[in-house]
Protein backbone atom coordinates (compact mmCIF):
# COMPACT_ATOMS: atom_id res chain seq x y z
CA UNK A 1 0.00 0.00 0.00
CA UNK A 2 1.49 3.09 -1.37
CA UNK A 3 1.53 6.35 0.98
CA UNK A 4 -1.98 8.03 -0.46
CA UNK A 5 -3.48 5.01 -0.19
CA UNK A 6 -2.56 4.88 3.27
CA UNK A 7 -3.41 8.39 3.73
CA UNK A 8 -6.83 7.78 1.89
CA UNK A 9 -7.66 4.76 4.43
CA UNK A 10 -6.83 6.74 7.24
CA UNK A 11 -9.53 9.36 5.96
CA UNK A 12 -12.18 7.45 5.01
CA UNK A 13 -12.08 4.98 8.57
CA UNK A 14 -12.24 9.03 10.26
CA UNK A 15 -15.29 9.37 8.22
CA UNK A 16 -14.59 11.39 5.19
CA UNK A 17 -16.53 11.02 2.36
CA UNK A 18 -15.09 10.30 -1.52
CA UNK A 19 -15.71 13.84 -2.21
CA UNK A 20 -13.66 15.34 0.79
CA UNK A 21 -10.90 12.86 0.39
CA UNK A 22 -10.43 13.82 -3.51
CA UNK A 23 -10.55 17.44 -2.65
CA UNK A 24 -7.66 16.60 0.26
CA UNK A 25 -5.79 14.11 -1.60
CA UNK A 26 -6.85 14.76 -5.98
CA UNK A 27 -7.17 10.89 -5.82
CA UNK A 28 -10.38 10.09 -7.99
CA UNK A 29 -13.43 9.20 -6.50
CA UNK A 30 -14.00 6.33 -8.82
CA UNK A 31 -10.27 5.13 -7.61
CA UNK A 32 -11.78 5.56 -3.99
CA UNK A 33 -14.89 3.28 -4.80
CA UNK A 34 -12.71 0.85 -5.88
CA UNK A 35 -10.26 0.83 -2.63
CA UNK A 36 -12.80 1.43 -0.04
CA UNK A 37 -16.19 -0.69 -1.79
CA UNK A 38 -15.93 -3.05 1.59
CA UNK A 39 -15.21 -0.53 4.01
CA UNK A 40 -17.95 0.92 6.45
CA UNK A 41 -18.20 4.69 5.92
CA UNK A 42 -19.31 6.21 9.38
CA UNK A 43 -19.76 9.91 8.57
CA UNK A 44 -17.89 12.45 10.91
CA UNK A 45 -19.56 15.65 12.21
CA UNK A 46 -17.71 17.57 9.22
CA UNK A 47 -19.38 15.67 6.73
CA UNK A 48 -22.70 15.69 8.42
CA UNK A 49 -22.18 19.30 8.42
CA UNK A 50 -21.60 19.82 4.80
CA UNK A 51 -24.33 17.50 3.82
CA UNK A 52 -26.90 19.52 6.03
CA UNK A 53 -25.86 22.80 4.87
CA UNK A 54 -25.46 22.01 1.27
CA UNK A 55 -28.88 22.02 -0.06
CA UNK A 56 -29.11 25.67 2.41
CA UNK A 57 -26.40 26.98 0.49
CA UNK A 58 -27.23 25.56 -2.88
CA UNK A 59 -30.82 27.30 -2.36
CA UNK A 60 -28.98 30.59 -1.37
CA UNK A 61 -27.22 30.49 -4.58
CA UNK A 62 -30.34 29.93 -6.90
CA UNK A 63 -32.09 32.87 -5.08
CA UNK A 64 -29.13 35.01 -6.14
CA UNK A 65 -29.16 33.85 -9.33
CA UNK A 66 -32.75 34.46 -9.65
CA UNK A 67 -32.60 38.26 -7.94
CA UNK A 68 -29.60 39.01 -10.28
CA UNK A 69 -31.37 37.77 -12.83
CA UNK A 70 -34.61 39.69 -11.95
CA UNK A 71 -32.74 43.01 -11.88
CA UNK A 72 -31.42 42.58 -14.52
CA UNK A 73 -34.13 42.38 -16.82
CA UNK A 74 -35.78 44.77 -15.03
CA UNK A 75 -32.99 47.52 -16.11
CA UNK A 76 -33.67 46.02 -19.54
CA UNK A 77 -37.12 46.34 -19.60
CA UNK A 78 -36.82 50.09 -18.43
CA UNK A 79 -34.37 51.22 -20.81
CA UNK A 80 -36.79 49.11 -23.43
CA UNK A 81 -39.91 50.94 -22.47
CA UNK A 82 -38.15 54.41 -22.18
CA UNK A 83 -40.87 57.50 -21.71
CA UNK A 84 -44.55 57.11 -21.25
CA UNK A 85 -46.25 59.50 -23.62
CA UNK A 86 -50.28 60.19 -22.31
CA UNK A 87 -51.63 57.78 -24.86
CA UNK A 88 -49.02 55.07 -23.90
CA UNK A 89 -50.65 55.81 -20.09
CA UNK A 90 -54.11 55.86 -21.80
CA UNK A 91 -53.77 52.62 -23.23
CA UNK A 92 -51.91 51.06 -20.00
CA UNK A 93 -55.23 52.28 -17.95
CA UNK A 94 -57.48 50.51 -20.44
CA UNK A 95 -55.59 47.35 -19.89
CA UNK A 96 -55.51 47.52 -15.96
CA UNK A 97 -58.99 48.60 -16.29
CA UNK A 98 -60.16 45.32 -18.34
CA UNK A 99 -57.68 43.36 -15.90
CA UNK A 100 -58.73 44.86 -12.52
CA UNK A 101 -62.24 46.94 -13.42
CA UNK A 102 -65.60 46.60 -12.44
CA UNK A 103 -67.89 45.27 -15.68
CA UNK A 104 -71.26 45.83 -14.08
CA UNK A 105 -73.81 48.05 -13.00
CA UNK A 106 -71.91 51.24 -14.94
CA UNK A 107 -69.78 52.06 -11.42
CA UNK A 108 -66.08 52.64 -12.24
CA UNK A 109 -64.21 50.88 -9.92
CA UNK A 110 -60.34 49.57 -9.39
CA UNK A 111 -59.54 46.41 -7.61
CA UNK A 112 -56.49 45.31 -6.35
CA UNK A 113 -53.80 44.27 -3.62
CA UNK A 114 -50.65 46.21 -5.22
CA UNK A 115 -49.84 49.59 -4.47
CA UNK A 116 -47.83 49.90 -7.87
CA UNK A 117 -50.87 48.97 -9.53
CA UNK A 118 -53.43 51.20 -7.30
CA UNK A 119 -50.85 54.51 -7.92
CA UNK A 120 -50.79 53.94 -11.35
CA UNK A 121 -54.89 53.68 -11.10
CA UNK A 122 -55.50 56.87 -9.81
CA UNK A 123 -52.74 58.32 -12.31
CA UNK A 124 -54.90 57.09 -14.81
CA UNK A 125 -58.07 58.51 -13.43
CA UNK A 126 -56.84 61.89 -12.63
CA UNK A 127 -54.86 62.60 -15.94
CA UNK A 128 -56.63 61.06 -18.80
CA UNK A 129 -60.49 60.25 -17.38
CA UNK A 130 -59.77 63.87 -15.75
CA UNK A 131 -60.97 63.73 -12.16
CA UNK A 132 -60.15 65.04 -9.06
CA UNK A 133 -59.45 63.42 -5.88
CA UNK A 134 -62.31 64.45 -4.46
CA UNK A 135 -64.45 62.19 -7.17
CA UNK A 136 -62.31 59.08 -5.96
CA UNK A 137 -63.02 57.16 -2.76
CA UNK A 138 -60.77 53.94 -1.28
CA UNK A 139 -62.49 51.28 0.77
CA UNK A 140 -60.02 48.80 2.46
CA UNK A 141 -61.23 45.17 2.24
CA UNK A 142 -59.22 43.61 5.05
CA UNK A 143 -59.01 40.33 7.50
CA UNK A 144 -59.86 40.25 11.13
CA UNK A 145 -56.09 39.93 12.20
CA UNK A 146 -55.41 43.42 10.21
CA UNK A 147 -54.47 46.05 11.90
CA UNK A 148 -56.92 48.79 10.83
CA UNK A 149 -55.31 51.98 11.48
CA UNK A 150 -52.02 51.05 10.06
CA UNK A 151 -53.83 49.57 6.57
CA UNK A 152 -55.08 53.42 6.46
CA UNK A 153 -51.72 54.53 7.57
CA UNK A 154 -50.11 52.75 4.40
CA UNK A 155 -52.93 52.96 1.80
CA UNK A 156 -53.18 57.05 2.57
CA UNK A 157 -49.06 57.81 1.81
CA UNK A 158 -49.35 55.43 -1.07
CA UNK A 159 -52.91 57.08 -2.70
CA UNK A 160 -52.22 60.96 -1.04
CA UNK A 161 -56.22 60.74 -0.23
CA UNK A 162 -57.38 62.00 2.54
CA UNK A 163 -59.72 60.86 5.33
CA UNK A 164 -62.81 62.18 3.37
CA UNK A 165 -62.01 59.71 0.73
CA UNK A 166 -62.06 56.57 2.43
CA UNK A 167 -65.30 54.93 2.94
CA UNK A 168 -66.12 51.80 5.34
CA UNK A 169 -63.70 48.89 6.02
CA UNK A 170 -64.95 45.59 5.07
CA UNK A 171 -64.06 42.69 7.36
CA UNK A 172 -63.88 39.63 5.33
CA UNK A 173 -64.95 37.10 8.05
CA UNK A 174 -65.29 33.74 5.48
CA UNK A 175 -64.48 30.33 7.78
CA UNK A 176 -63.58 28.97 4.60
CA UNK A 177 -61.13 31.14 3.15
CA UNK A 178 -57.76 29.25 2.15
CA UNK A 179 -55.40 28.82 4.62
CA UNK A 180 -52.62 29.46 1.82
CA UNK A 181 -54.17 32.85 1.33
CA UNK A 182 -53.49 33.95 4.73
CA UNK A 183 -50.57 36.95 4.94
CA UNK A 184 -50.21 37.10 1.54
CA UNK A 185 -52.44 40.98 1.77
CA UNK A 186 -50.62 42.43 4.50
CA UNK A 187 -52.78 45.73 3.92
CA UNK A 188 -55.38 44.18 2.43
CA UNK A 189 -57.05 44.76 -0.70
CA UNK A 190 -58.77 48.19 -1.83
CA UNK A 191 -61.31 49.19 -3.67
CA UNK A 192 -61.03 52.64 -5.98
CA UNK A 193 -64.81 53.92 -6.82
CA UNK A 194 -65.63 57.09 -8.66
CA UNK A 195 -68.19 59.35 -7.44
CA UNK A 196 -69.82 61.65 -10.01
CA UNK A 197 -70.87 64.25 -7.16
CA UNK A 198 -73.73 65.42 -8.99
CA UNK A 199 -71.77 65.62 -12.60
CA UNK A 200 -72.82 62.81 -14.83
CA UNK A 201 -69.81 63.41 -17.32
CA UNK A 202 -67.76 61.62 -14.21
CA UNK A 203 -70.73 59.32 -13.48
CA UNK A 204 -72.30 57.08 -15.41
CA UNK A 205 -71.07 58.85 -18.97
CA UNK A 206 -67.49 58.39 -17.88
CA UNK A 207 -68.68 54.54 -16.85
CA UNK A 208 -69.84 54.22 -21.04
CA UNK A 209 -66.68 56.50 -22.32
CA UNK A 210 -64.17 53.57 -20.62
CA UNK A 211 -66.42 50.79 -22.55
CA UNK A 212 -66.19 52.64 -25.32
CA UNK A 213 -62.67 52.73 -25.17
CA UNK A 214 -62.33 49.18 -24.56
CA UNK A 215 -64.66 47.82 -27.42
CA UNK A 216 -62.30 50.16 -29.72
CA UNK A 217 -59.18 48.36 -28.69
CA UNK A 218 -60.89 44.75 -29.01
CA UNK A 219 -62.27 45.74 -32.59
CA UNK A 220 -58.58 46.84 -33.78
CA UNK A 221 -57.73 44.36 -36.42
CA UNK A 222 -53.96 44.30 -37.26
CA UNK A 223 -53.93 44.80 -41.05
CA UNK A 224 -50.52 43.82 -41.18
Amino acid sequence: MNIRHAQAENLRKNGYSYSMINEKLGISKSTLSYWFKDTPFIPNDAYKKRVSSGPAKIGQIRHQKKLDSVQKYTEIGKKEIGGLSKRDLWLFGLGLYVGEGSKTQELTRIVNSDPKVIKMSILWLTEICKLEKENITISMHLYPDSNISECKKFWKKVTNLKDDNFRKTQIDKRKDKLSSKKGKSQHGTVHLTVISRGDISKGVELNRRISGWIKGVMSYKNEV
